[in-house]
């Protein structure tokens, strides 16, 4: 993949691709901790997620499109890639890219939020907002 064709903020998160691919194979509280130190690096490197949002509605701010697990949970969707966001919805989505710490941030401050789901389509890890912490180093 040509990476001079990659937003800046998303080179690198193919690691977390990688990773999440690995913990799919394997899934092991060892690879679980390696997962979630993959992504604390690129956390700390600046990286970026694809964030999906929903079209604001009478006046109201956008918010950012969530996945309905079917136990009811309500999970933010969030991507490493634009070919992970392409790859299942069927429709186009309004995105923006923003840091991994500040999405991770916004969700732990969001009622209602079980978490983010990265890549739900395929390679996919549900983090909740105790993974989350985690992820940032903070006390669960």
């Amino acid at each position: 993949m040509d990476n001079n064709k990659i937003d800046e903020g998303l080179q690198g998160n193919e690691k977390i691709e990688t990773a999440i691919a690995a913990l799919q194979q394997e899934a092991s509280e060892e690879m679980l901790a390696y997962t979630l130190t993959v992504i604390r690096r690129r956390m700390k490197e600046g990286g970026q997620f694809i964030v999906a949002v929903e079209p604001p509605t009478g006046g109201n701010q956008m918010q950012i499109q969530a996945v309905q697990t079917p136990d009811g949970n309500s999970w933010w969707a969030a991507f490493t890639s634009f070919e992970e966001e392409l790859k299942g919805s069927g429709s186009v989505m309004s995105t923006f890219l923003t840091g991994i710490e500040q999405a991770f941030r916004a969700v732990l401050a969001a009622e209602g939020a079980k978490g983010i789901i990265v890549n739900p389509w395929n390679r996919t890890i549900m983090l909740d907002k105790n993974l989350i912490r985690i992820i940032l180093g903070e006390p669960a």
